[in-house]
């Protein structure tokens, strides 16, 4: 079972929250889930933070009672997904002195075979231009730093990790990523820079727009299964510290 829930928020009055208050919520939403949170080496959850349009002073993001916010739970393990399933948070969402309201939740939900045979086992007709937009900043480790930058190979490698370890079926390992990287051109982009704040410290990413392109060439297959890759980054997000809010990626399905 594979769930993205996400959550329409607002605020009844102008809110103050310290820039880092992702970590704080993101543990009180796994202690609602009964979920552990920094045990696992590959996340079985992603989370966007609460996005939408915020102002920011120093260290202090404000939210306004006129806008609408969203607040994303992916699960990607059977566990993970039925927990967030069934939590229920019904009126309000409350931390660190602030209340948000929840006006709305959709639920969208598939399961890993699912994607497989629909995108894959019954062999449709390739897609070779994907649309990717990356809500929250996004980041690669690399070489013990953090690139923050769209690299195609490195976005589809952080992808088949997290499939191949929660998936029944296993699509390949470095092979498939060297393959994919010459298969694959970043064709253009509209990013920036954006940072996350953690608690004691940053992590700088990019947001914005990417389309990516499939050469005519690549075997139908493959190409295939990289469409599979790139739908699964609806759930799984995108790159490091997904769990804590970055990598949150919005897939264009109308290619």
């Amino acid at each position: 079972m594979l769930i993205r829930s996400t959550w329409i928020l607002t605020v009844s009055e102008p809110t103050v929250l310290p820039c880092s208050y992702n970590l704080e919520l993101v543990k009180q939403l796994h202690q609602q889930l009964e979920l552990e949170i920094g045990g696992e080496a590959i996340p079985s959850t992603a989370f966007s933070g609460i996005v939408g349009l915020s102002s920011k002073s120093k260290d202090f993001l404000t939210f306004h009672p006129e806008e609408f916010y969203k607040l994303s739970l992916c699960g990607l393990s059977e566990v993970a997904a039925k927990s967030i399933s069934s939590v229920n948070i019904a009126h309000h969402i409350e931390f660190l002195g602030a209340k948000f309201n929840v006006i709305n939740r959709e639920d969208e939900t598939t399961s890993y075979e699912e994607l497989y045979t629909t995108l894959v086992a019954n062999e449709p007709e390739p897609i070779r231009k994907f649309n990717l937009q990356f809500i929250t900043p996004t980041a690669f480790a690399q070489g013990g730093m953090y690139l923050p930058l769209p690299v195609p190979n490195l976005m589809f490698r952080s992808w088949l990790e997290r499939w191949n370890n929660f998936a029944p079926v296993y699509l390949g390992g470095d092979e498939l990523i060297a393959y994919l990287s010459g298969a694959i051109l970043l064709k253009n982009h509209k990013i920036k820079t954006r940072s996350l704040h953690l608690h004691k410290g940053y992590v700088n990413g990019f947001i914005g727009e990417v389309r990516l392109q499939i050469f005519n060439r690549v075997d139908p297959l493959l190409a295939n299964v990289a469409n599979l890759l790139v739908n699964y980054a609806r759930f799984a997000g995108t790159g490091i510290k997904t769990r804590l809010a970055m990598g949150t990626t919005y897939v264009n399905l109308d290619n």
